[in-house]
């Protein structure tokens, strides 16, 4: 008989009244909760898809010790869709000006996926902003991953200067959106990339799939599908001077973390790590342990 894992539970809990932040001409949805000067304020930052409600579990537990706050970057949640030049510098941007307009002191970024990259370009481009880091499976390329993608035979170079071209056209984003956005293929994708699959709940499907019905939203999310590779993690990192904590869920089949955590510890050999019983989204699979490592580490740095 195979043996069904436990977690940690933490009860259910209530998706916070947000407010919205003018950024750029745009409407830009973000919450926040607690009060504690004695600790750097906390910045969440969500994964592709989701918004500040993927959150909610760590903003519970993490309130009463700390000021947090999360955002929705622009394109996502209840943050305007709007057809721009969407990149992780872009959205580090957004994130420092945050920081600066609306926090008005240098946080600590927490990421998830793609968020996990916006936030390196923040901690890169503006560290003034950043008091320090927090990854959780974060996305992102190094250098090396690109040169071992590059095919050497001609054949299969025009092959993927044609597959390329074909996906920067807009029907196929619009066939790729509509699939998408269906709930039963959230939900699949879900149950592909979580480990904790009770996590799955009808909530969280409904949170990703609602923003996808808004105004704007296909159009952003081309944009999304359209726009150029960022700056590798390596070279990042090489800006950064922040204490860095990487928090895998150590069962995400997309991270390869067996091959990206050796990188990691070579460009940034100061960071901390942990490995941990859970997939692509840690924080809301096991929200209680990751709201102990990310407390026990900020109170170390103090």
């Amino acid at each position: 008989m195979v043996s069904t894992p436990s977690f940690p539970s933490i009860s259910a809990v209530e998706p916070m009244t947000g407010r919205f932040w003018r950024w750029r001409g745009h409407r830009i949805h973000y919450v926040q909760a607690g009060s504690n000067p004695s600790n750097p304020p906390l910045l969440l930052i969500h994964g592709f898809g989701a918004s500040t409600n993927h959150w909610k579990k760590n903003i519970a537990g993490l309130q009463d010790n700390f000021e947090v706050w999360a955002i929705d970057l622009l394109g996502f949640g209840k943050s305007d869709k709007a057809k721009a030049n969407y990149s992780g510098k872009f959205w580090s941007e957004q994130i420092a000006d945050f920081i600066e307009q609306v926090i008005g002191r240098p946080a600590i970024l927490v990421g998830n996926s793609i968020g996990g990259y916006a936030t390196l370009c923040t901690a890169a481009y503006s560290p003034d902003s950043v008091a320090g880091l927090i990854l959780l499976n974060s996305a992102g390329p190094f250098s090396e991953d690109r040169d071992n993608s590059q095919p050497k035979s001609a054949l299969k170079r025009i092959t993927n200067h044609l597959r390329k071209d074909i996906f920067q056209q807009s029907w196929v984003h619009l066939l790729v959106f509509a699939n998408m956005r269906r709930p039963s293929a959230i939900r699949k994708t879900l149950g592909k990339v979580y480990f904790n699959q009770a996590a799955i709940t009808d909530d969280l499907v409904e949170e990703i799939y609602r923003p996808a019905l808004d105004k704007g939203a296909f159009a952003a999310f081309s944009a999304m599908f359209s726009s150029a590779p960022g700056e590798p993690i390596d070279h990042l990192l090489k800006k950064m001077s922040c204490p860095l904590l990487l928090l895998w869920g150590a069962k995400d089949p997309w991270s390869r973390i067996d091959s990206r955590s050796p990188k990691f510890r070579q460009h940034y050999p100061e960071l901390q790590e942990e490995f941990l019983e859970a997939g692509h989204c840690p924080h809301d699979e096991i929200p209680v342990i990751v709201n102990q490592h990310i407390q026990d580490w900020v109170i170390q740095l103090q």
